[in-house]
């Protein structure tokens, strides 16, 4: 049976962005389901740092066609029952009936996740490859939004593009589907990660102008610090995104022109990540959402370096029960 009081007194990712104190950006961070026991127990080291810097909340990811299903479910609930973050767990619409998007919704309520990121998803195998929508499911995420949203008292989210999502025939019609999502009920976007802070401004100035009470809902840019020119390579193979010239020649450089030099390669991803983070607070951003890869060093330095970590705020506490890393 459903534990509807568990949901209803989960606090909302908006009310946690709301509850940062004046003056300051809250941050976020993004997990991944670990693919075995050597990766579920670098997750939880991983959780244990970030939780000493009391993010205003965490995502864990679901894997494509809902290929990491059972163990998504088992780790957001087990980050809801032993931790005192609050975790939203990503549902997205490729390869699944609405029956099944149902029951893992159910799933999550079970586990007492309110918070939900609704994402059409991408195609398994190739995830630029065409996408089919299953024959009992749902077209469009702004469909999903909806069918969450029917089913109890959650806290919905959904994705947003800052150079348009590699579907969408222009920018005009990436705003218009963002929007929908909205107004189906979502409360917040997070971006896609980007590099050009001047995308996340034009996307956010668009909203606004295309529906000013959809615009003010929160658009929580999206930052990955880049460790190494493998790892932002297939970011960027999968993601559909460009990488921006400068952005790459200064990356290049560092790597020099033999064997990469991760050290320098590292050391320039933290600085832009660094940059593009205080651009964006000074720009009004609701908040920072940082990819980790289920690693903490590198997104700890850019929060330290930005002065994000704070204190606990106030909230009704669970127990930790696992030792901290």
């Amino acid at each position: 049976m459903t534990d509807r009081s568990r949901t209803s007194r989960t606090p909302s990712v908006v009310d946690r962005l709301a509850a940062a104190t004046h003056g300051s950006v809250p941050f976020s961070v993004e997990f991944s389901p670990p693919r075995d026991q050597a990766g579920e127990d670098r997750l939880w080291r991983t959780v244990r740092a970030f939780e000493q810097m009391h993010p205003a909340f965490v995502s864990m990811t679901y894997g494509a066609g809902g290929s990491t299903r059972d163990r998504t479910v088992r780790v957001t609930g087990d980050l809801a029952d032993s931790t005192t973050l609050v975790p939203v767990a990503h549902l997205t619409a490729v390869g699944h009936s609405v029956a099944e998007l149902r029951s893992m919704v159910g799933a999550y309520a079970d586990r007492g996740i309110a918070n939900i990121l609704v994402l059409r998803g991408d195609p398994p195998g190739d995830p630029l490859g065409p996408w089919e929508k299953h024959p009992d499911g749902v077209e469009y995420a702004e469909d999903l939004v909806r069918l969450v949203k029917d089913l109890g008292d959650f806290h919905v989210g959904v994705a947003s593009f800052p150079g348009g999502h590699h579907r969408s025939p222009s920018l005009d019609d990436d705003t218009r589907f963002l929007v929908g999502k909205l107004r189906a009920g979502a409360d917040y976007s997070i971006t896609q990660m980007f590099w050009d802070v001047e995308d996340y401004l034009r996307l956010r100035d668009r909203v606004s102008a295309f529906d000013p009470e959809q615009g003010a809902k929160p658009i929580i840019p999206e930052i990955m610090p880049i460790t190494s020119m493998r790892s932002i390579d297939r970011a960027v193979e999968l993601s559909g995104s460009e990488l921006p010239a400068a952005v790459r020649a200064r990356l290049a450089a560092a790597a020099g022109t033999g064997e990469e030099d991760r050290a320098a390669v590292r050391a320039v991803g933290i600085e832009l990540a660094t940059e593009m983070g205080e651009r964006l607070i000074a720009e009004g951003a609701p908040g920072l959402h940082f990819i980790t890869l289920n690693f903490a060093k590198a997104t700890s330095e850019v929060v330290a370096n930005l002065g994000l970590a704070r204190p606990a705020p106030a909230m009704t506490g669970s127990a930790t029960g696992v030792e901290s890393a």
